[in-house]
C-alpha cells in the first residue's frame, strides 16, 4: 500500500487565428519594432511571445519583467500564486541561453510539483515551512529544456484533491471571469493566471480532471495526455492516475508543449506523435454523453453548451449519436473515492512524519482528514478490491471505442460554482455528496489512461465560461489535437477576455 500516497499514486506511481506579429505594446512591453496593430481584446499566446523573442521584437528580460509586473498587479485580486521566484526568473532571462520552442517565455509551476530552489507546499498548511526542493521533477526539467522561465509556483488545493482552488492555509484563488466564483481545481492558480494574461500558459496536472476542470471554468484549452505519453510519466498501472501538461490560451501552445515534453525513448508505450499542427480533415463517429456518472443531467446552461457543440460537430460533417457510460458508473464513483482516499491517508501519514506528530486541523484540511478516516474504517482488502474493479472499468472504457472515435460531454454539471461550494471545510458527508453531483464526467479517463480535453465553446448568459469535454481511446492524442484545431477555427475563443486581466 505504500505506493498509494498522492505523490506516489498520482505522480510517481504514477494555430490560433491571431497573427504572430503582435506589437510589444499589446503585452505591456516596450515597442522594439513597428508591427501591425493587434485587436485590443486579444492576448498573445506563448507561441507568439516566443516568436517575438526570437525575432528580437522584445527580449526575454522584457518578457519576464512584464510578466512580473502583471503578476504583482493581479495577485492581490486573484491570489493565483503561493510562491514568487522573480529574482531567479530575471537572472535566468538575463543570463540567456534558453533553447526550445518557448525560449524566454514566462511560466508558472504548480505547487504540487518540485521545482529546484522553491518549496513544494502541496496547498497545505502542514508544508508551510518546508525547505526548497533540492531537484526538479522530470516534467519540470523538460519544461525548462523547452525554454520556459518560471516566475513562481501556482496555487493548488490541498494535495490537489478538490475541484476548486481554495486551500484553507493560503486563501481562495479567484476566477478572473467573476471573482466570487471558483477557478476549478486542482490547477486553478495556473488557469487563473493564464486566463488573466499574467503568463500565456502554465503548468497543470490531472489526476481526476485537474487540467480540464480549471480550463472549463476559466475559458482555456486544457488537454489531458494519455498515460505514459510525456516525460516523467512512466507508470502504466491503473493507479497511476496523474499526468502533467499545461492549460493554455490556444491549441497550438498545448500541442507544441506536448511535442516538446513527449517521451521518445526506446520502450515508451506509444510511438511519438510529434507536433500536431493541422486541423482534422476526416469525419468522425462521435458519441454524445449528457448525464454524469451518477446519472445527473447538467444544469440548463451547461446543457445548452453541449447542444451547441453537437450542432457545431454536425455542421462540420461528423456523425453524432447518443451513447451511454460503458461501466457501472455509480459503483465506479465509490471505487474512485476509495482509491483517492487511500492516497489521502498516505499524505496525512507523510505529513505526520514531517511534523513529528499528528497534524492539527490547522495543518490538514477537514476533507483530507475525512478521507483518511474513511480508509482507516474501511474493511480489510477494500482498496485492493476497488483497484481490481477500476482495472475492469479501464477495459470497459476501451471497448467504448469499438464503434466510436470520440466521446463529447460536459466537463462539469454546473458552470463555475460560488467560492465555498466545494471547499475543504464543508462537512465531509455534504461535500462528498456535492462532489458526486458536480464532478462526474472526468475521472474515468484517468483510470483508463486516455486522452481528453476541455474546449472553451460556450459562455453563459452572465458571461461565465463553460468547457465542453472530448475524449478518445488511450494513445489517440493526435486525433484530439486535430479535432481541437478544427473546433478552434470554426468557433474561435481568443477574442473573449475576462473582466480581471492584465
Amino acid at each position: 500500500m505504500t505506493e498509494l500516497t498522492r505523490r506516489g499514486l498520482l505522480a510517481a506511481s504514477a494555430a490560433t487565428t491571431a497573427a504572430a506579429a503582435t506589437p510589444a505594446a499589446a503585452l505591456g512591453w516596450p515597442r522594439k519594432a513597428a508591427t501591425p496593430a493587434a485587436p485590443a481584446s486579444w492576448t498573445p499566446d506563448a507561441t507568439t511571445v516566443a516568436s517575438m523573442i526570437r525575432n528580437r521584437e522584445i527580449s526575454a528580460v522584457e518578457a519576464v519583467e512584464a510578466a512580473i509586473r502583471r503578476s504583482e498587479a493581479l495577485q492581490p485580486k486573484l491570489n493565483f500564486m503561493v510562491n514568487s521566484d522573480y529574482d531567479r526568473a530575471l537572472e535566468a532571462a538575463k543570463k540567456g541561453g534558453q533553447t526550445g520552442p518557448f525560449a524566454g517565455v514566462p511560466f508558472l509551476i504548480k505547487d504540487l510539483n518540485d521545482y529546484a530552489g522553491t518549496p513544494t507546499r502541496n496547498g497545505s498548511g502542514g508544508y508551510r515551512r518546508t525547505a526548497p526542493a533540492a531537484a526538479s521533477e522530470p516534467w519540470v526539467e523538460a519544461a525548462l529544456r523547452a525554454g520556459l522561465i518560471p516566475i513562481g509556483k501556482s496555487a493548488s488545493p490541498e494535495f490537489g484533491y478538490l475541484p476548486t482552488t481554495e486551500p484553507l492555509a493560503y486563501g481562495p484563488t479567484r476566477n478572473p471571469w467573476n471573482t466570487d466564483r471558483s477557478t476549478g481545481g486542482s490547477s486553478g492558480g495556473s488557469a487563473a493566471a493564464t486566463a488573466a494574461g499574467v503568463v500565456p500558459m502554465a503548468h497543470a496536472t490531472d489526476g481526476g480532471g485537474s487540467i480540464r476542470i480549471p480550463a472549463a471554468n476559466c475559458g482555456l484549452f486544457g488537454f489531458k495526455p494519455s498515460r505514459g505519453r510525456l516525460t516523467g510519466n512512466t507508470d502504466m498501472r491503473v493507479i497511476a492516475l496523474s499526468v502533467g501538461h499545461v492549460d493554455s490560451l490556444s491549441v497550438r501552445d498545448s500541442a507544441a508543449m506536448f511535442a516538446a515534453t513527449e517521451r521518445t525513448e526506446t520502450g515508451a508505450p506509444y510511438r511519438p506523435v510529434g507536433l500536431v499542427a493541422k486541423p482534422l480533415r476526416k469525419k468522425l463517429r462521435i458519441g454524445v454523453l449528457s448525464a454524469s456518472g451518477n446519472g445527473r443531467e447538467p444544469d440548463p446552461e451547461v446543457r445548452a453548451g453541449l447542444d451547441n457543440a453537437v450542432k457545431l460537430l454536425e455542421g462540420l460533417g461528423h456523425r453524432v449519436s447518443e451513447t451511454k457510460w460503458p461501466i457501472d458508473s455509480a459503483r465506479f464513483g465509490q471505487d474512485f473515492l476509495t482509491l483517492w482516499s487511500a492516497g489521502a491517508a498516505m499524505d496525512i501519514q507523510a505529513m505526520a512524519r514531517l511534523l513529528g506528530r499528528v497534524p492539527t486541523p490547522a495543518e490538514a484540511e477537514p476533507f483530507s482528514l475525512g478521507m483518511a478516516e474513511m480508509i482507516a474504517k474501511a474493511p480489510e482488502g477494500a482498496v485492493e478490491a476497488a483497484i481490481a474493479r477500476l482495472a475492469a472499468d479501464s477495459a470497459g472504457y476501451d471497448r467504448w471505442f469499438e464503434d466510436l472515435d470520440v466521446i463529447v460531454s460536459p466537463v462539469l454539471t454546473k458552470p463555475p460554482v460560488p467560492l465555498g461550494y466545494v471547499s475543504g471545510d464543508v462537512p465531509f458527508a455534504e461535500l462528498s455528496a456535492r462532489l458526486t453531483d458536480y464532478v462526474g464526467y472526468t475521472p474515468l479517463h484517468n483510470v483508463a489512461g486516455a486522452p481528453a480535453m476541455s474546449v472553451p465553446l460556450h459562455w453563459t448568459a452572465d458571461g461565465l465560461p463553460v468547457g465542453i469535454h472530448f475524449a478518445a481511446r488511450a494513445g489517440n492524442d493526435a486525433l484530439l489535437f486535430a479535432l481541437a484545431y478544427q473546433l478552434e477555427a470554426a468557433q474561435p475563443w481568443a477574442q473573449r477576455k475576462p473582466g480581471v486581466r492584465a
